[in-house]
Order: C-alpha cells, then structure tokens, then sequence
C-alpha cells in the first residue's frame, strides 16, 4: 500500500513531482521534521528574464497546488515552507542578458502560521554595496527564527544574540 494520494493533482514537472511525493510523505504522517526539494536554473548569467519567468512560474503553480493540497487534508497550520538560495543576484544586468553573484536574495516563506507581507526593509537601489543590494535581514537570524520558534530548538547559527524575525504568527 501506498501512501495516500493528494486530492488534486500535480502538473508533470520535475518539481512538482517532489512536491506531489513531499505532500505524499506529510499525508502518510512519516515523522519527519524537515523535506528538502530543489528547483534548479536560477544561475542565470545570460538570458535571465525569460529563465526566471518560465521558473518563478514553476515555483509559484508548485507551492499553489502544494498549499491546495495541504489545506484540503487539514495539514496547512503544521506545515512551513522556506525558500533559500546560495546567493543573490546583482543589480545591474552584464552584456548577456543575465546578472552575475550578489549579496542578497530573498527569502519566502509561506504556511498556516506564516504572518504575510515583507519581514525587513526594502533593500534600497539607491544604496549599493560594491553594486550589490545590501540585505536587510541576515540570513542566520531566518534560519535561527525557525528553529526556536518553529521546532523549539535554541539554535543560533554561529550569531551572539540572533535578532528573531517576525514572520511567525
């Protein structure tokens, strides 16, 4: 026996598969504290509008149907979902329609207790670091946020005294 199938059905993709086997996981009640599902191809040097459409999408469709899912098997408020990346993209694009290694990227979370809206301050375009956007929130202090307030862990990711983020209702 399999475990349950979710009530509304993923589209084929890569992605969305290992968020169809994700839901598929959460619905079997697999005792698990964390899932891990990687979309790939944000590396955009050249081309990179076009490549960030078609993946945003992807993005944005996958966790729609995956919230979908969750909230029509009761699970939503038990659940969070992070994004994160190994770095940021600069502001200014090069010569091939793509934009090289930055400093700062976001983060995006979502989930029954995720309080919505921006956590931080708008990075500011007028306000470059070495032409890079200068973050506004560290990216420890999300990661020290969700352990303590998430999985009630007093973890501080290498930071003193971790500022907590407010994204948590």
């Amino acid at each position: 026996r399999g475990a349950p199938a979710p009530a509304h059905a993923f589209a084929t993709d890569p992605f969305s598969h290992q968020l169809a086997l994700a839901t598929r996981i959460l619905l079997a009640k697999v005792p698990v504290v964390a899932i891990k599902v990687a979309l790939g191809g944000f590396d955009t040097h050249a081309r990179q509008l076009e490549i960030h459409d078609r993946l945003l999408a992807q993005l944005g469709d996958g966790l729609a149907m995956f919230r979908r899912n969750l909230i029509a098997a009761g699970l939503w408020q038990d659940v969070l979902v992070m994004t994160y990346s190994e770095f940021g993209r600069r502001v200014k694009p090069n010569a091939s329609g793509g934009t090289d290694h930055g400093a700062a990227a976001p983060h995006f979370m979502m989930g029954g207790a995720v309080k919505g809206g921006l956590h931080g301050a708008y990075p500011s375009l007028a306000d470059l670091q070495d032409g890079d956007l200068k973050h506004t929130v560290d990216f420890r202090d999300v990661y020290a946020t969700v352990a303590r307030r998430w999985w009630g862990l007093e973890e501080t990711f290498g930071r003193r005294n971790p500022t907590m983020v407010d994204f948590l209702a």
